[in-house]
Formats: structure tokens, C-alpha cells, sequence
């Protein structure tokens, strides 16, 4: 059954990923707030209810493969690709650091059916990347599914399907314009490293 977008951010603030500060985002651009997933990836629960939202919405695709892009869409192929009953790929950096590809022996077969997941869409670049490695496969994506779309529907894929369990506006800034900057609250730079502390 689709859980609603209340849930969802219910779930995320009880897991501590719905974070207020000054934060860098991947873009360049400062947000006063930050869904750091892995917090609600560390509960397995949690984090199977979410993608058995998305499996649900998408058993009308005829997906033969779920693929994700790494670190964040590899957990989410994996138990949505579980529910599904088929396979998970995912999609790493290219060796030339253009775009993503399919390693380590993963193939796909022309015209095979791929759901495309990932965690959360911002510009929704990772996801994109992921399609363009499906496709150069000649495999067919069949739609796309998020945990959170924080573009509020504003990044789009072609008219693929789109499954967002959240969708959510959060103001970015950029560094002339940053509210925070202004009063001088200090910038944290969030991620897979320890998070510096990087001066306003």
C-alpha cells in the first residue's frame, strides 16, 4: 500500500534527517535545511516500508530490472527490486568521470524493462546519468521513483513516470544571496566525510 507524503516526512523527522542549519549542498548553493537520508537508512524497517511505496506504484511498469545510482540509490535497487521480485543494478562514476556506467559484470539486455531509483532528487542529475546508462545499453527505462523530489516537481525526465513519495520545496541559496551568510552562521559542508565546518 502507497504511504502519503505525511508519513513519509514523519518518518524522516523521527529519524533525525530532517536537519536545520547553514549547509553547502553538491550544487554550490547554501540551504538553511538538509535531508541527510542515511539516518533513515539505518533502519531497515523504515526504510523497507519506503520502498515497498515504491515497488507498489510501480508494479503496473513491467519492470524486469531495478537500477539505482551509488552510494544512495544501491539500497533502495536492491529492497525495491526484492519486493519486485527481479534483479538490482546500480550505476557508478565513469571511469573518464563523465556520467555513470554499468561495472563489475552487470548487463543489460536491449529493450529490458529498468526502474530508476534513487533517494533524493534535487536537480535530479545522478538519476538522469543512471537513464543515459540504461540507455546506452539499449534498455528501456520504464519510470523513475524518489524517496523525496525536494525540486517540488520541478525536475522531469522526458515524460517518464515519476514516483515521489515526498514532495518538498527547500530554499537554496546562492553564496551572494544566502540569508544565513548575511548573519553570519557558519557554513557545514554535510556528506560521507565528517562534515568541516567552513567559515561565512
Amino acid at each position: 500500500m502507497r504511504i502519503g507524503s505525511t508519513v513519509v516526512e514523519d518518518i524522516f523527522s523521527r529519524a533525525g534527517a530532517y536537519l536545520e542549519g547553514h549547509f553547502l549542498l553538491a550544487s554550490g548553493k547554501h540551504s538553511p535545511f538538509y535531508l541527510e537520508k542515511f539516518q533513515v537508512r539505518q533502519w531497515p524497517q523504515e526504510t523497507e516500508r519506503l520502498c515497498q511505496s515504491i515497488a507498489e506504484s510501480a508494479r503496473g511498469l513491467g519492470v524486469q530490472t531495478v537500477a539505482g545510482p551509488t552510494t544512495g540509490g544501491i539500497i533502495l535497487a536492491h529492497e525495491v527490486a526484492r519486493q519486485l521480485g527481479v534483479r538490482a543494478v546500480y550505476a557508478e562514476r565513469a571511469a573518464d568521470g563523465r556520467g555513470r556506467e554499468f561495472r563489475r559484470g552487470f548487463r543489460l539486455n536491449p529493450g529490458e524493462r529498468v526502474l530508476v531509483v534513487d533517494d533524493i532528487m534535487s536537480t535530479g542529475g545522478s538519476l538522469r546519468e543512471t537513464i543515459d546508462a540504461v540507455r546506452a545499453n539499449d534498455a528501456e527505462v520504464v519510470g523513475v521513483g524518489v524517496l523525496v523530489d525536494r525540486s517540488a516537481g520541478q525536475a522531469g525526465f522526458d515524460g517518464l513516470p515519476l514516483i515521489a513519495l515526498w514532495e518538498v520545496s527547500i530554499p537554496a541559496y546562492g553564496p551572494d544571496d544566502c540569508p544565513q551568510c548575511v548573519q553570519g552562521t557558519p557554513l557545514v559542508k554535510p556528506g560521507t566525510t565528517p562534515a568541516p565546518i567552513i567559515a561565512a
